[in-house]
């Protein structure tokens, strides 16, 4: 099992890291040239610029019961679909249960920006805002959950 992280805007890869060494599981921060990582404790892989390019090496490398950290649905889907687990930089853990009404809502909002050039939507970034309320916690809560089911042999 390890930690994968969408890192090229991840605000949280410092708690993360802490996390990681606590529990002795590996992290493998993944950005693309745009951007420069530097870590001691995490392994860092720079990816060829391009739109998906990140997020498609991330899915290659992502297995049953590891943890991804993205802020991108799309990418927390696809994690999802291979069994792992997923959370956002907020805290906002993904799940079967609630990745469709979130994929619906990003569809409604790009919709939305499309049809008016005035659309204020910084309401749904603020409500994404308030809910960070403890990734750190979330996310140890969440590795405990993945080691305590690679343990008995289920994702």
């Amino acid at each position: 099992m390890k930690i994968l992280v969408d890192a090229d805007a991840c605000p949280v890869v410092r708690q993360i890291e802490a996390v990681a060494r606590k529990h002795h599981v590996p992290v493998i921060l993944l950005c693309d040239t745009n951007h420069i990582l530097q870590s001691k404790y995490s392994e860092v892989r720079t990816i060829g610029a391009g739109a998906d390019a990140v997020d498609f090496a991330l899915v290659n490398l992502c297995h049953a019961g590891d943890i991804v950290v993205t802020q991108d649905y799309g990418l927390a889907a696809m994690a999802l679909g291979k069994k792992a687990y997923a959370v956002h930089s907020s805290g906002l853990r993904y799940t079967d249960e609630n990745i469709s009404r979130l994929l619906e809502e990003r569809h409604m909002v790009k919709e939305l920006r499309r049809s008016s050039r005035n659309a204020n939507l910084r309401g749904i970034k603020n409500l994404m805002k308030k809910a960070d309320g403890g990734f750190k916690a979330v996310l140890g809560n969440l590795l405990l959950e993945a080691l305590e089911n690679e343990g008995r042999g289920t994702a």
